[in-house]
C-alpha cells in the first residue's frame, strides 16, 4: 500500500476516534491533515472573534514547514498513537 492510500485509510480511522478525544489532538490531526492535502497555509489568520477557525489555522500554521509526505507519516503516527491510547482507556 502507498502512502496516499495509507494515508486515506486512516483519515478515514480518525473518524472514528472517541469523543473525548481532547481539542489539541484534534487540532494536531487538523493541521497535519491540511498540510498534507494542501500544503502550506493559503488563507490570512481568522480574526479574533472567530477563535475556533484561527486555532485550526494556528494548528496548520505549526506544521508550515513539513512536506506533504512527511505530514501523511505524522498523521498516521499520531492516529495510532490515538487509536492505543482509546484501547488502553477502554
Amino acid at each position: 500500500m502507498g502512502l496516499k492510500e495509507e494515508f486515506e485509510e486512516y483519515a478515514e480511522k480518525a473518524k472514528t476516534l472517541p469523543e473525548n478525544t481532547t481539542n489539541e489532538n484534534k487540532l494536531i490531526l487538523y493541521g497535519l491533515y491540511k498540510q498534507a492535502t494542501v500544503g502550506p497555509v493559503n488563507t490570512s489568520r481568522p480574526g479574533v472573534f472567530n477563535q475556533r477557525d484561527r486555532a485550526k489555522w494556528d494548528a496548520w500554521k505549526a506544521v508550515e514547514g513539513k512536506s506533504k509526505e512527511d505530514a501523511m507519516n505524522d498523521y498516521i503516527t499520531k492516529v495510532k498513537q490515538l487509536q492505543e491510547e482509546a484501547a488502553a482507556a477502554a
